[in-house]
């Protein structure tokens, strides 16, 4: 056999060879950083949020004094090691409650309801305290199937309705604007709404009246309250005297996101790294997204403390207004020239890493498993950002599942602008299937996160476990693309397998659920 085909064989030979052991330096090469990200450590950021929230009406809402804190908490952070750090001001749309609402029972027994877990303000809610009798409005009972009640979609539903009262309405084939302005012709002083009570459709839903700004005090309440406040009436007089208060807002305010990047690595190859800051106005929102916010703030810091030495220049952004509508993500990328978008290879976004009934999920970049219309095509790119996360939960031993790349989060502007992305989840609204159960554990039949967008998203809303597991991911992750070069490496990998499966559908982070409305 002649010398040079001998030599070529060779290196085919050691080539294959090395394949495994370059995917294992993969792994192995991050160790010691994942070691320095401990949980304690994001644990405590965590209880800093919690501590500003409870300072400031049990919230972080962007627009907010809480919000405020929040991003001079992680300012002062990431100074404390070196970093240089600005905020990016912008303006915007607040809308939510100026003061916590009032639902109580005044007769025939007096109860006293807890505001983001009994009920929840709609947006675009008026304001106005009113104590009156309830009245149900053709309620359906029990709804056969999803958008089946028609209850308070046409004026015919209040004849007889009098005038002074509240009315009590179910979730269904019309919008909650639509009933509302129905209750308000009729002479209503005030708007409650029930979830419809299918599956899927029972717990405390966050709806929307749209702008404008609405002229009565309006909330959502779930279907087992529903059930409680009719008193067994379809409709009329329920025989309840309910007491509601709203103090609600719409007008614009400044918030702000916090930005910071690593000293060295090259500035024309720029890896964003995001999470959102704000919570909803109705909780601390310590789960969504403190879990996030405080996992990469730690990131940041151990990234400067260990002195890493990156390829690649790491930004870091912590975005306000994610809640409102994806808001400081969108300024941030709108604000960038051309030239700038050009510079930045790829953002990760974490949103949501430590519910307490979890399941470790991957955004599918590659749309394998879902694809549209179920999610957006993502760019170029994001198909290998999940190949990353995946092979390292499989190095240790850790099952995940794809969840739908759906624009849903910050890292929408991003892949709307063609930049690839990635990130992790862990869940929210969705309910965790028997499967998901025997492999993650947790409760099947309930929420990922039991508190989504809810008032008891405190410290206490948190799965250590799967926050480790996670936040060492999210380390892994950033240090691997930091070191890669991304200026000859565009990430495109046609080469990489399918997802297995298309399992995992529970997975769907739909954290804009206030944006539906109905």
């Amino acid at each position: 056999m002649p010398m040079k085909r001998l030599l070529v064989l060779a290196i085919v030979a050691l080539f294959a060879m090395l394949v495994p052991i370059a995917s294992a330096d993969e792994i192995s090469n991050t160790k010691s950083f994942r070691r320095g990200v401990t949980v304690e450590a994001i644990r405590q950021h965590q209880a800093a949020l919690q501590a500003i929230a409870t300072a400031n009406n049990g919230n972080r809402l962007s627009g907010t004094s809480g919000y405020d804190a929040s991003a001079q908490y992680v300012a002062d952070q990431l100074r404390s090691v070196g970093y240089t750090v600005r905020f990016q001001d912008f303006v915007f749309l607040l809308v939510g409650d100026r003061t916590p609402p009032i639902l109580q029972q005044i007769s025939p027994t007096p109860t006293t309801y807890v505001n983001g877990i009994d009920y929840a303000t709609m947006n675009y809610s008026g304001s106005g305290d009113v104590t009156a009798p309830l009245v149900a409005v053709d309620l359906l009972v029990p709804s056969p199937a999803e958008n089946s009640s028609t209850s308070g979609c046409e004026a015919a539903d209040f004849a007889g309705f009098p005038a002074g009262a509240i009315a009590l309405m179910q979730r269904g084939t019309c919008t909650y604007r639509i009933k509302a302005e129905n209750a308000l012709a009729a002479g209503a002083v005030g708007v409650i709404v029930f979830n419809e009570g299918n599956p899927g459709r029972t717990a405390l839903a966050t709806g929307t009246l749209n702008p404008p700004l609405f002229s009565l005090p309006s909330i959502t309440v779930p279907t087992s309250l529903g059930n409680t406040l009719r008193n067994g009436v379809l409709n009329g007089p329920t025989g309840r005297t309910i007491r509601l208060r709203v103090d609600s807002i719409a007008e614009n305010r400044t918030t702000r996101n916090v930005i910071a990047e690593t000293r060295g690595g090259n500035a024309n190859s720029v890896v964003v790294v995001g999470a959102h800051l704000d919570s909803v106005s109705r909780g601390p929102g310590i789960n969504d997204n403190g879990s996030g916010s405080a996992t990469i703030l730690e990131v940041a810091k151990v990234f400067e403390r260990q002195d890493r030495d990156p390829r690649n220049k790491v930004r870091f952004i912590w975005f306000g207004a994610e809640e409102s509508g994806l808001l400081g993500s969108n300024y941030y990328v709108s604000s960038l020239s051309e030239a700038e978008r050009a510079k930045i290879k790829l953002n990760l976004n974490f949103d949501m890493i430590g519910s307490p009934n979890f399941v470790r999920f991957v955004y599918d970049g590659d749309n394998s498993a879902f694809g549209p219309p179920n999610a957006t095509v993502g760019p170029p790119g994001s198909g290998e950002i999940e190949r990353v996360f995946r092979d390292y939960f499989a190095s240790q031993g850790l099952a995940v599942e794809p969840t739908p790349f759906n624009g849903r989060s910050d890292y929408g502007p991003f892949i709307n602008n063609g930049i690839p992305a990635g990130g992790l989840f862990t869940g929210a609204e969705g309910i965790k299937t028997p499967a998901q159960a025997a492999v993650y554990g947790g409760t099947a039949g309930q929420q990922f996160d039991p508190c989504y967008h809810l008032a008891c998203d405190t410290y206490d809303n948190n799965s250590n476990v799967v926050l480790d597991q996670m936040s060492d991911a999210v380390a892994h992750a950033v240090l691997h693309f930091a070191k890669r070069n991304l200026t000859k490496d565009p990430l495109v990998n046609p080469t990489v397998a399918p997802d297995s499966g298309s399992g995992g559908g529970g997975g769907l982070h739909d954290d804009h659920d206030h944006a539906t409305d109905r």
